[in-house]
């Protein structure tokens, strides 16, 4: 449309109304573009102290068992760790706390920022509401979908905090025994004796046995002939046993002086003597092989015999030693 001066009036009318309503409505802009600023800092300083509060509850659980075997171990004068094996565990707590306090600040950022974005999205003139119901839809149906993988999460997440075991160790958590090769939120992966590699679920450790934590006993069993003296079988064990203590070699590994618990078992012509020595973890094994390699030594030079097993011939009702 044209005036009589020939000039156009309706892309001023346009602009008019279009100055008039931004005046209008420049108050509730700018302080809706307020509200969307104050939102988003305080959305960023919850996440800060979130965060920081996270990191120092997780080292503090990691410090409390730390100080709590410091005692326990003091206590029982049980104190012969090496800087290395020192190292090793201050990493795996390094490892865990790192590990934790990611997965709980992830958590928090992801709640912190989710809710900082509905809150916007409400500053726009969005109803809310609905968007409100549908993420509790969908999180109920993810919920119900993902059991087993909330399940292993909170599981690792467990076992991570209170340290039942880390790379290293090796655990029985019943068809799977062997060495923990990496373990994560989800899953722990162990190699058997043979080999094989376990992947295991966390949420489907039901219980676990640490053959690698504080300390370990090392149970040798000796089968002696019967018609062996037994103090005299007793008193070399015993000696055998004080001197392969001192040894440089193996002292470093032993807790405790062995102890000789005595005859366990009679039978097939045999008298089982059981040795239990408290060692270092994860030294059991190697040291038990040693016990047994300086006991025979021991026993040649002594004339202590070891039991032979015992055969039955049938119908003669005579025994013979094979």
């Amino acid at each position: 449309m044209t005036s009589a001066s020939g000039e156009t009036v309706a892309p001023l009318a346009q602009a008019d109304s279009v100055s008039d309503w931004f005046t209008s409505n420049i108050g509730t802009f700018v302080s809706g573009l307020v509200n969307v600023v104050i939102i988003v800092v305080v959305a960023i300083v919850l996440r800060f102290v979130a965060h920081r509060l996270i990191t120092r509850l997780v080292k503090r659980v990691i410090s409390s068992h730390q100080r709590l075997n410091q005692t326990k171990n003091k206590v029982s004068r049980q104190v012969r760790e090496t800087s290395e094996e020192a190292k090793l565990r201050e990493e795996r707590r390094a490892q865990h706390a790192h590990t934790v306090g990611g997965v709980l600040g992830s958590v928090a950022t992801l709640v912190i920022f989710g809710a900082a974005f509905v809150m916007i999205l409400g500053e726009f003139g969005m109803h809310i509401g609905p968007i409100l119901a549908s993420a509790g839809v969908l999180g109920l149906a993810i919920g119900f979908g993902a059991q087993s993988l909330v399940q292993d999460f909170l599981a690792g997440l467990f076992m991570m905090t209170e340290d039942q075991f880390g790379i290293g160790d090796v655990i029985d958590v019943g068809e799977a025994v062997g060495t923990v090769e990496a373990m994560t939120l989800r899953i722990t992966k162990i190699r058997d004796l043979d080999g094989g590699l376990w992947h295991v679920r966390n949420g489907e450790i039901l219980r676990v046995c640490n053959m690698n934590q504080d300390w370990a006993n090392s149970v040798v069993e000796i089968p002696l002939d019967y018609s062996v003296d037994l103090p005299q079988a007793k008193q070399v064990i015993e000696d055998s046993l004080r001197e392969f203590a001192n040894d440089p070699e193996y002292q470093a590994q032993i807790l405790e002086q062995p102890d000789v618990s005595g005859v366990v078992g009679i039978g097939n012509g045999a008298m089982t003597m059981r040795i239990i020595t408290k060692t270092q973890p994860g030294a059991q094994w190697a040291l038990g092989r040693a016990v047994r390699a300086h006991l025979k030594e021991r026993f040649d030079r002594e004339g202590i015999q070891v039991a032979h097993p015992v055969l039955y011939r049938s119908g003669a009702g005579a025994a013979q030693q094979g």
